[in-house]
């Protein structure tokens, strides 16, 4: 099924959003700023409740089992989600990103911040360790703005897509080797545009043909 088809009966707000999430958009950071679906439309949040991102974080690969989420966590993870879409934006139009974009991304870093210990190996070696601080939650937030502050590098900002489909917001990061993909999907999206121009230009034939 296209990313794009949300029924148009889908009661609003959300009570939960987990049925409605995908995982198109190549890295982490971008599967966050997916999660509010129909950017073009109604804007449907589907991170509605701390439950909702406990389990996003866990689909998403960022931590094992579900974390602790307040509704302060969840607050500062839209407000991540909206930083990076910002900047999605601005990269895909070949625009100067938002001032506030590394304010934005360096603010999660804080609350998780890099430290060093020192312990003891069974063996008497002296082992130096790298862990981040902070809640579960937060160490995954962190994870995420660091995945968008090289996402937004100058090697990754030539390969930041909005999907080319008028219908559908998904926002994907292009692997692929010549950088020209323009559908978050091809089984998707892609088909269904493929579709719109055949019978375009059936109907089109059609008429010339009269």
């Amino acid at each position: 099924m296209p990313v794009m088809d949300l029924p148009e009966e889908l009661a609003l707000p959300l009570r939960s959003g987990q049925s409605y999430w995908y995982w198109l958009g190549g890295r982490p950071a971008l599967d966050l700023v997916n999660t509010l679906r129909e950017r073009w439309w109604r804007r449907v949040e589907t991170l509605v409740t701390p439950g909702d991102l406990a389990a996003w974080l866990v689909a998403a690969g960022l931590v094992e089992t579900p974390p602790r989420v307040t509704a302060l966590d969840l607050e500062q993870a839209r407000a991540l989600r909206e930083a990076i879409d910002a900047a999605v934006v601005c990269a895909v139009a070949d625009r100067p990103l938002p001032g506030g974009t590394a304010a934005a991304l360096a603010a999660p870093l804080a609350l998780a911040p890099l430290r060093e210990t020192v312990a003891s190996s069974p063996g008497g070696v002296i082992e130096v360790a790298v862990e981040r601080a902070g809640t579960p939650a937060e160490r995954a937030l962190a994870a995420l703005a660091l995945d968008a502050a090289q996402m937004l590098g100058p090697d990754g900002l030539p390969r930041i897509r909005v999907c080319a489909s008028e219908s559908c917001s998904a926002r994907f990061f292009d692997r692929s080797p010549a950088a020209r993909r323009r559908w978050c999907s091809m089984r998707g999206c892609g088909n269904v545009e493929k579709a719109r121009r055949h019978r375009a230009r059936a109907r089109d034939e059609r008429m010339e043909a009269v």
